[in-house]
């Protein structure tokens, strides 16, 4: 019987390089399947792996309907056995009611993947309508890992190397940035970066940025301080000079 199976994890955790993965396995097997995307790193229709593997995908767009996408591709004579579903979590709810049904009424296998909550710890809208429905959720067992070592539950999202926690659900922007400069420049535009956290470094929004500023300054890494409002770092607690942005 088929399945509705949503794999999950924080950034870092090897979802699209397992999506990928589950797409060659079947495929080799003879069976057909389409893959969907949206907001891919490498661009539009496209899924990309971290590891550097990437092929072509059906971009999802706001009017996608996964059922209409079947139907179509079958009365066209093409197998459709699987979908393939990177990036879920930024796919609607009607969208995953339409892979539900997918799978309910056509016997198609869907393997969707995922983050499960934004820069906010919000569950992303797609993310908590697959986790209602999906016959199976599945945590990857590749570990993220925080700046400090830990195993890394959390994903925060930086202006300049400063955590913020507001703003729009969905910022594009890159992982793992790591800003130096500690008071940008008038005019200057603001870098938007990811990065993941265990948990007791996002609760106290130390961020990689923020360890290194104290690191610099011969400090304690902190435990009981909160990164942001280090001299430096940016952060709400330091005075603005006339170069700084508001």
């Amino acid at each position: 019987m088929a399945e509705l199976i949503f794999f999950s994890g924080t950034m870092d955790c090897g979802k699209s390089t397992l999506a990928l993965q589950m797409d060659y396995n079947h495929r080799a097997r003879g069976r057909g399947g389409v893959r969907f995307s949206r907001n891919d790193r490498a661009g539009e229709s496209r899924i990309s792996s971290r590891l550097g593997l990437e092929t072509d995908a059906v971009e999802v767009l706001d009017s996608t309907d996964f059922w209409e996408e079947v139907m179509l591709r079958r009365t066209q004579g093409q197998r459709v056995d699987y979908l393939i579903c990177d990036e879920a979590q930024f796919y609607t709810p009607e969208q995953v009611e339409q892979l539900a049904k997918v799978v309910d009424e056509i016997d198609v296998d869907v393997f969707a993947f995922g983050i499960t909550a934004d820069f906010r710890t919000r569950l992303f809208p797609g993310s908590q309508r697959l986790i209602e429905l999906a016959d199976r959720v599945q945590v990857l067992q590749v570990e993220a890992l925080c700046w400090c070592g830990r195993r890394a539950t959390h994903n925060a999202r930086t202006v300049d190397g400063v955590m913020v926690t507001e703003g729009a659900q969905v910022v594009v922007g890159d992982v793992d940035m790591v800003m130096e400069a500690a008071a940008p420049e008038a005019g200057h535009v603001p870098v938007v970066g990811y990065e993941t956290l265990c948990r007791r470094h996002f609760m106290r929004r130390v961020t990689a940025h923020g360890a290194s500023l104290m690191a610099q300054q011969d400090q304690l890494l902190p435990f009981e301080v909160d990164a942001c409002l280090w001299h430096g770092s940016g952060g709400p607690g330091e005075s603005r000079g006339p170069g700084s942005r508001g």
